[in-house]
C-alpha cells in the first residue's frame, strides 16, 4: 500500500501526486483501509509477500497482527481427513465433517533462534534454511514460511507508518489550500470581486520592518504590564536565565512562575517521564519495529499506547501529528561535560547552533546536587529552526529533569506539562514533549554512549511542498539529526582542545595559540551564519521577485554596537532549492578551493589558492580554511569553516581583512574582529536511501536523493545604522543569489533540477 516517490524530487512528486482531486478523494478510502495489511489471519502466499495474488494453495501460511501471539505455521499433513463415518454406521456424505487446521506452535527457543537470523539477515538463502531447519528441529518449508511472515508484519506495520505520513501531508495540504482562498477572499472586493490595493502594499520594506517591530514591542509593554500586576509593590517575578537580553523577545518574556504547580506534582511527572523515556530507549521489538527498507525504527504507536496507558487524545487534539524517533551513537566528551552542557542553557544552545535559534531557562524548580546536579528540575523554552526561512520553528515549553541512574550512567529527560501551557497564549504552544531525552552511559577514555530518544506532539502548520517530506517524516527535528550535531560539536571539542594535531593536520599555522584563535573565530562565524537564516522571530522575512525564478527572502538588521560584525545596516538574502545532486557530492564540490572560481562571482574567475588548513574533525570535510584569492585589483582573503555530518553539511565563508587575519594566525583574540558570514547549508531531500541486497551476506549497496540547498548572503549597504534600505542593494543581492546558483547548476550539470 505504500507509494513510491523515490524517483522525483520532492517538489514534483507532492505537486503530481496530489494534483488531481478525484485521487485526493480516493485516497481517503486507501487510509480507512491502512490497517488492512496487518489484519490478524492475514495469508501470505509465497513469493508474493503481503500483496495477494494467486489461487489458494495448502502450503500458505497464517499470520497474527503485531500486537498477537508469536507466528505459526501449517503444512498440509497437518491437516485432519476429509472425515470418518459415525460409529452408528450413517452415510459418510451426510456426516463429512470440514477440513480442520492444526497450527505448529514455534517454542520460544525455535523464534529466539529464527528472530536473531531475522536481524542479520532478513531474506535468508537456501543453504542458511536449510542449516537453521536442522538446527531447530523444523521443515525447511516452515522456516521459510516463518521469515515470510515476518518481513510481511513489519511491512505490514510500515505501511500503516507511511500511510499516516500520507494522510498527514494530505490535511496541511488542505491548511494550505483553505489558508489560501482566505487571503484570496481578503485581497477582493466583497462587492465587485476585483482586487483591492491596501496602503501597506505600496510601503517600503524598511517601513514595513519598523512597523512590524513597533507592534511587537507594544505587545510586549502590554505583557510587562499584565506581569507587573500580579507582583505586590518590593516584590520581585521570576526571571529568565538567559546570554542574551535580546532573545527575551518571544513568548518567553515575562513568564510569572510555575502557574501554582505544587512541586511535589511536577516531580512527579518529572519522574514517570523518566521511566517511560528509560523504557523508550532501552526497549525492542514490538515496541520499535526497523524497517526492511529504510533501516531506520518505527514507534509501533498502538504497542506504546498500550504500554504506557495512553489514552487516544486525536479527538481532543485533532490538528496535532506524533513524531518519534530513537538513535545511538558514541560521542568524544566525557560524562560530566556532557551533563553540563545539557543543564547550562548557554552551552545547550551553543552546542546546537543549527537546531536551537532561542532557548531559556525559564524558572529553576530544583538546583540538584553535586557538580553534575543529580536531581536537577528546570522550567525550560526553546525556539527549535531549520536552516531556512520556508520551514516555521517549533516553540516549545518543558521540564528537565538530570537523574544519575547508576554509577556509570546518566538520563536528561524533558517533558511538557498541561497546566503550563494552558497558561500561554495557545497560539505559541505550536509543540508539545512528551517525555523525550537521551541516556548517557559513560566510556572508557573519555567516550560516552548516547541513546537518544525524540518524542513530538506538534500542531499541523503548511510547509513549503520542498521541505515536506523531510519535515513529516519526522527527520527535519528528529533523534538522528540531534544526535548526528552533537557527534559532530564533541569532535570538534576535541579537535580544539587537542595538544598533539599532526602536521598534516594544522597547515599553515605554526602555533597552538594561532590554532586556537581561528577556530574559535570559525566556530563564532558559522554561529552567527545559523542565526541568520532561519524563519526565528529574530527576522521579518520579505519575498522578492527574482528575474530567474528563484524564491528569494530578504530581511534587513541594524547593528549598532556589535564589535563582531560591521556597524551599520546589514541586509540577508536566502534562496532554497532543490537540486538533483548527492548531499556529499554537493559539500565536497562547494568546499573545495579548486571549483571556488566555478560559482564564486567575487572570485572573479581567479583560483583560489590555501594559505592554511585546520582539521576539526575526522571527516575531512569537517575543517577551517583560509584561502586567498587574487586578481589585477587587489587580493582578498576567505575565511571558511566546513561542517558536515550523517544529517547536514555547512559551508559557510566570509571575507577578512587580511591584517587582522594575520594577527589572529598567530594567536591573538580575535572576539573584536568584524565578521559577516555568508554560506550553504545542505540537507538530504528527505527520501531516504533504500539499501538492495546483491548477496546472501547482506552486501548492500544504497541509491541517493537529491539536496536541499540553502544559499544565504549577508552584505553591508550602509555604515550608517540610521540609513533606510535602498532598492539598489535589494537588486545586488538578489544577483548575487541568481548568478551564484547558476553557476552551481552549470558546473553539476543540473540546469533543469
Amino acid at each position: 500500500m505504500g507509494v513510491d516517490m523515490s524517483n522525483n524530487p520532492p517538489s514534483s512528486r507532492t505537486k503530481d501526486f496530489f494534483a488531481s482531486p478525484a485521487l485526493s478523494l480516493s485516497l481517503a478510502g486507501i487510509f480507512r483501509d491502512a490497517g488492512a495489511a496487518a489484519t490478524p489471519n492475514m495469508e501470505v502466499e509465497e513469493g508474493d509477500e503481503g500483496s495477494g495474488g494467486g489461487g489458494r494453495r495448502d502450503d500458505m501460511v497464517e499470520i497474527s497482527s503485531e500486537n498477537s501471539e508469536p507466528l505459526r505455521s501449517r503444512s498440509d499433513d497437518e491437516f485432519d481427513g476429509e472425515g470418518e463415518p459415525d460409529d452408528d454406521g450413517a452415510d459418510g456424505d451426510k456426516n463429512k465433517k470440514k477440513k480442520r487446521k492444526k497450527y505448529h506452535r514455534h517454542t520460544a527457543e525455535q523464534i529466539r533462534e529464527m528472530e536473531a537470523l531475522f536481524k542479520e539477515s532478513p531474506h535468508p538463502d537456501e543453504k542458511q534454511r536449510q542449516h537453521l531447519s536442522k538446527q531447530l528441529g523444523l521443515a525447511p518449508r516452515q522456516v521459510k514460511f516463518w521469515f515470510q511472515n515476518r518481513r510481511t508484519q513489519i511491512k505490514a506495520i510500515q505501511e500503516r507508518h507511511e500511510n499516516s505520513l500520507l494522510k498527514t501531508e494530505m490535511e496541511k495540504l488542505r491548511d494550505e489550500n483553505k489558508a489560501m482562498r482566505e487571503q484570496i477572499n481578503k485581497a477582493c472586493c466583497p462587492n465587485c470581486g476585483t482586487a483591492t490595493t491596501s496602503r501597506e502594499a505600496a510601503l517600503t520594506t524598511e517601513e514595513q520592518q519598523l512597523r512590524i517591530e513597533n507592534a511587537r514591542l507594544k505587545a510586549e509593554v502590554e505583557k510587562l504590564r499584565s506581569a507587573l500586576g500580579k507582583y505586590p509593590p518590593g516584590s520581585s517575578s521570576p526571571s529568565c536565565s538567559t546570554g542574551n537580553d535580546q532573545e527575551n523577545r518571544s513568548s518567553l518574556d515575562f513568564y510569572t512562575g510555575i502557574f501554582g504547580i505544587e512541586k511535589t506534582r511536577i516531580m512527579e511527572i518529572v519522574n514517570q517521564a523518566m521511566e517511560e523515556l528509560t523504557k523508550m530507549a532501552t526497549a525492542g521489538e514490538p515496541l520499535w519495529i526497523r524497517s526492511v527498507e529504510t533501516g531506520r525504527e518505527i514507534l509501533n504507536y498502538d504497542e506504546y499506547m498500550k504500554e504506557f496507558s495512553i489514552e487516544n487524545s486525536s479527538n481532543a487534539r485533532p490538528k496535532r501529528s506524533i513524531e518519534a524517533s530513537r538513535e545511538t551513537g558514541v560521542v568524544f566528551v566525557d560524562l560530566p561535560r556532557l551533563v553540563q552542557s545539557f543543564m547550562d542553557v548557554n552551552q545547550w544552545k551553543e552546542m546546537f547552533p543549527c537546531l536551537i535559534s532561542k532557548a531559556a531557562t525559564v524558572d529553576v524548580i530544583s538546583n540538584g546536587e553535586g557538580p553534575n546536579k543529580n536531581g536537577a528540575v528546570q522550567l525550560m523554552f526553546a525556539e527549535l529552526q531549520m536552516l531556512t526561512p520556508l520551514v516555521p520553528t517549533r516553540e516549545v515549553y518543558f521540564v528537565r529533569f538530570c537523574k544519575q541512574l547508576s554509577a556509570e550512567q546518566w538520563a536528561i529527560v524533558d517533558v511538557s506539562i498541561e497546566k503550563v501551557e494552558d497558561n500561554i497564549d495557545a497560539s505559541l504552544v505550536k509543540c508539545r514533549k512528551r517525555p523525550s531525552g537521551c541516556i548517557i552511559e559513560d566510556k572508557s577514555n573519555g567516550h560516552c554512549k548516547v541513546i537518544w530518544v525524540e518524542h513530538l506532539e506538534c500542531q499541523k502548520s503548511p510547509v513549503h511542498t520542498m521541505y515536506r517530506t523531510i519535515v513529516s517524516s519526522g527527520l527535519a527535528f528528529g533523534a538522528r539529526h540531534w544526535m548526528a550535531t552533537l557527534q559532530l560539536q564533541c569532535e570538534r571539542l576535541v579537535f580544539f582542545m587537542a595538544t598533539n594535531v599532526p602536521m598534516k593536520d594544522s597547515t599553515g599555522v605554526a602555533t597552538l595559540a594561532g590554532r586556537k584563535s581561528i577556530l574559535k573565530l570559525a566556530q563564532r562565524m558559522t554561529w552567527n551564519f545559523c542565526r541568520a537564516i532561519g524563519a526565528s522571530s529574530y527576522h521579518t522575512w520579505t519575498k522578492v521577485s527574482s528575474k530567474t525564478g528563484e524564491d528569494i527572502r530578504i530581511t534587513s538588521r541594524k547593528n549598532l554596537n556589535d564589535p563582531g560584525e560591521p556597524l551599520g545596516v546589514i541586509l540577508c538574502a536566502v534562496s532554497s532549492v532543490w537540486l538533483p545532486v548527492s548531499p556529499h557530492v554537493l559539500f565536497d564540490f562547494l568546499r573545495d578551493e579548486a571549483h571556488r572560481s566555478e560559482w564564486d562571482i567575487m572570485a572573479s574567475g581567479g583560483p583560489a589558492q590555501s594559505i592554511a588548513n585546520l582539521a576539526k574533525g575526522q571527516d575531512r570535510g569537517n575543517s577551517v580554511a583560509i584561502q586567498t584569492m587574487k586578481s589585477k585589483e587587489n587580493s582578498m582573503w576567505v575565511l571558511q569553516d566546513g561542517c558536515t555530518n550523517a544529517y547536514e553539511s555547512m559551508v559557510v565563508y566570509a571575507p577578512v581583512d587580511i591584517t587582522g587575519m594575520q594577527s589572529v594566525m598567530t594567536g591573538c583574540d580575535s572576539s573584536n574582529m568584524a565578521i559577516l558570514p555568508s554560506g550553504f547549508s545542505i540537507l538530504p531531500d528527505g527520501v531516504e536511501s533504500r539499501p538492495l541486497v546483491i548477496t546472501s551476506r547482506q552486501e548492500e549497496k544504497s541509491t541517493e536523493g537529491g539536496s536541499l540547498l540553502t544559499i544565504a548572503i549577508q552584505i553591508l549597504t550602509n555604515t550608517s545604522p540610521t540609513a533606510k534600505l535602498s532598492m539598489e542593494s535589494v537588486e545586488s543581492v538578489n544577483t548575487l543569489i541568481s548568478c551564484t546558483l547558476r553557476n552551481i547548476k552549470t558546473s553539476l550539470q543540473c540546469e533543469d533540477g
